[in-house]
């Protein structure tokens, strides 16, 4: 897979040392099984995938070319880049404007653009409304377009059964600015809805199967379908794809519960009439991260530290499936707690941060502490909780003793 030129200061001499050394023992990456750093009184179990993906490596290496090649130009995100606070910062000191927030609310007037300014557009792709608007204004919308490659990836799927007849349903957040330009691109080909959860889809699967009609559909999902979409007619046929940060294994489940209810409407020996396979829109770093968090989460740990963007929605999953089995702590960095006893971070549920005592059960020696991220956290950033809490304990292995095991075996495959 292709490199990209990530700035240094978002690498780590900690976290960098475990993944060469994964990277070495297992190129094919079919072992999920966590790497283990161990500090004697306190160890790390890290997930064998996290942390930047392709398309976040790719926006920000396309980000930081346009500040380079364009020295004495205004340059301008359409919102945030990636939905991380210390990547957005960072680019906002280097001179960056952004243009939107995250939610869409206007932030610099697109009026007072020039075709001299440069804007690029973030990973989560943009709408074509709002790209054609840029356009209309002398904009350049290519050549600084971060959109990550698996989101396009969708919106090609949407056009492609889109274009055979098939009505779209998006498994989203309808706000999420990546579900905005996909149902944009999506409602171009064919009627579209999204769907947040499996709640939201078993009202879809009952209004398909007759149980519940079309009054019901239009207040249910209010503002969630494109202009003129008729449930009488446009759920006779359709496809599933999904918001590429969502939890693979729910949009799996909401595919399987759409066929179902057309094979219940329709019989199963016409389903394949009705129901379009688009299994190979889920991404692939998603389910990854997915996949190496469940690893982690069966071997086992005393407290989860998930650490990212409070409104990245691929890291709120990843906290979801630890909560259930462990006390888990999301934050963004190692700056929201100092001690072992209070700690500030983010309730997924209520979307808000809160504090919490005696968090760390830093007397029951060894400690075992599950460490992962979401796709857009600097590895940098875990660096930091590493070191903090092991700071904790005053017999603790130095990081390069803790870290011997994965130079050696670096070292061993390379000889």
């Amino acid at each position: 897979m292709r490199q990209f030129d990530v700035p240094t200061f978002y690498q780590s001499p900690i976290i960098s040392t475990v993944k060469d050394a994964r990277e070495t023992t297992d190129p094919r990456k079919k072992d999920l099984s966590p790497s283990v750093i161990d500090f004697g009184p306190v160890r790390f179990k890290i997930a064998r995938h996290f942390g930047f993906c392709f398309g976040v490596e790719q926006a920000i290496e396309i980000a930081y070319e346009a500040l380079e090649e364009n020295p004495d130009k205004r340059i301008f995100l359409l919102s945030e880049m990636i939905h991380n606070p210390h990547v957005n910062e960072d680019l906002r000191e280097r001179g960056i404007q952004f243009l939107r927030t995250t939610s869409g609310e206007q932030l610099i007037p697109f009026e007072e653009l020039t075709p001299d300014d440069v804007v690029i557009i973030p990973a989560f792709g943009t709408t074509l409304e709002v790209e054609q608007r840029l356009e209309e204004l002398g904009v350049d919308t290519e050549s600084y377009d971060t959109t990550c490659p698996f989101v396009e990836k969708v919106w090609r799927k949407s056009s492609q059964i889109g274009d055979d007849d098939y009505s779209i349903i998006v498994h989203g957040k309808r706000y999420h600015e990546e579900t905005r330009a996909t149902f944009s691109h999506a409602k171009e080909e064919g009627p579209v809805v999204v769907v947040r959860d499996m709640e939201e889809a078993e009202q879809l699967a009952a209004v398909i199967r007759g149980e519940k009609d079309t009054d019901f559909f239009y207040d249910y999902f209010d503002d969630k379908y494109s202009e003129g979409f008729d449930p009488a007619t446009d759920l006779r046929r359709l496809g599933v794809v999904n918001q590429t940060t969502m939890l693979a294994e729910e949009t799996a489940a909401i595919a399987d519960l759409m066929r179902e209810a057309m094979i219940d409407r329709y019989g199963e020996s016409d389903v394949e009439e009705h129901f379009a396979d688009t299994s190979d829109t889920l991404c692939y770093a998603t389910n990854e991260n997915q996949s190496a968090t469940k690893a982690l989460i069966e071997d086992g740990a005393d407290v989860g530290i998930i650490v990212g963007g409070y409104n990245s929605s691929n890291t709120s999953h990843l906290v979801e499936l630890c909560e259930e089995y462990m006390p888990t702590f999301f934050v963004r960095d190692a700056e929201q707690f100092d001690a072992p006893t209070e700690i500030r971070h983010f309730d997924v549920h209520d979307q808000t941060e809160v504090n919490s005592e005696n968090w760390f059960p830093a007397d029951d020696t060894p400690v075992d502490v599950l460490l992962t991220s979401g796709a857009s956290c600097p590895d940098a950033l875990l660096d930091e909780v590493v070191r903090k809490i092991v700071s904790w304990y005053p017999d603790a292995k130095p990081v390069e003793e803790a870290l011997a095991p994965f130079e050696e075996t670096a070292d061993d495959e390379d000889a």
